[in-house]
């Protein structure tokens, strides 16, 4: 993919790519449906911090799925493996290594002119982002499984839960700058920043092609295998403006713009 700067207002801090050929939606989202979320918002792009670069992190997650579909050929299967169906687990549930990341803010982005206010937005806090990040690399721990709702039985959504190495709080000003633009510029709801939960999922009962069988699952044997598990130490390299359900030749969401963090 090729990186161009905004032609009308130059930066180095900001870099903004272009929509590729390469771009493409996802074969398995109704366009009628794909962009409607959460209390009835309409949404089309997100600002993304990026995590599939790590293909460190890749391989764990592959790995985790195959150990609970039994695809992995060299490890004794697991006890639950029998009851997946009872469990309504499916491979389609788990999210692809190759899309893994962060969201810090959903946007409803409608035409061009929107994703190009979008970019200049991106762009005017970048002083402020770094300012909050003092500057500084800001790395962030994966470490463990937990659940949107109060019940492993039947969950919707299982994530790994995001710790920042150091505990000093600044990727989360830095994100709660990001969303405060946005959403005085209208683009993200006024209750975004009260949303806000970093996670990264690992499964999702809304990805289920087979939507008979419900919009939760039984992750409570998934908890007890891989409740501990440390997924890795990660620095986060960019926000980046993501087209939801679009994606690019490496898998990961087509992106619109970026914003570099210190590195």
């Amino acid at each position: 993919m090729d990186w161009f700067k905004n032609s009308s207002k130059q930066s180095s801090s900001l870099q903004i790519r272009g929509r590729s050929s390469t771009a493409h939606p996802s074969p398995h989202v109704s366009k009628g449906k794909q962009i409607v979320q959460g209390h009835g918002e309409v949404f089309t792009h997100f600002i993304s911090l990026p995590l599939a670069i790590y293909s460190e992190l890749k391989q764990k997650v592959e790995t985790f799925r195959n150990s609970i579909l039994g695809n992995d050929q060299h490890k004794k299967p697991l006890k639950f493996q029998s009851t997946l169906d009872e469990m309504g687990i499916e491979k389609s549930m788990f999210i692809s290594p190759n899309s893994l990341h962060l969201t810090v803010v959903m946007l409803k982005l409608e035409n061009k002119e929107a994703v190009n206010a979008a970019q200049d937005i991106l762009k005017s806090v970048s002083a402020s982002v770094r300012h909050a990040l003092d500057n500084r690399p800001v790395f962030i721990r994966l470490k463990g499984l937990d659940c949107m709702n109060e019940s492993l039985e039947k969950t919707r959504v299982l994530y790994a839960p995001v710790g920042e190495v150091g505990g000093e709080g600044r990727l989360l000003k830095a994100c709660n700058i990001i969303i405060d633009a946005f959403v005085n510029a209208g683009f993200a709801g006024k209750d975004a920043k009260s949303r806000l939960k970093l996670h990264v999922t690992m499964m999702n009962a809304t990805y289920r092609r087979d939507k008979s069988k419900g919009m939760t699952f039984d992750a409570r044997e998934i908890h007890k295998e891989f409740g501990r598990k440390d997924w890795g130490e990660y620095l986060i390299r960019e926000a980046q403006i993501s087209k939801r359900f679009w994606y690019d030749s490496t898998g990961y969401f087509h992106c619109c713009g970026s914003l570099p963090f210190p590195h």
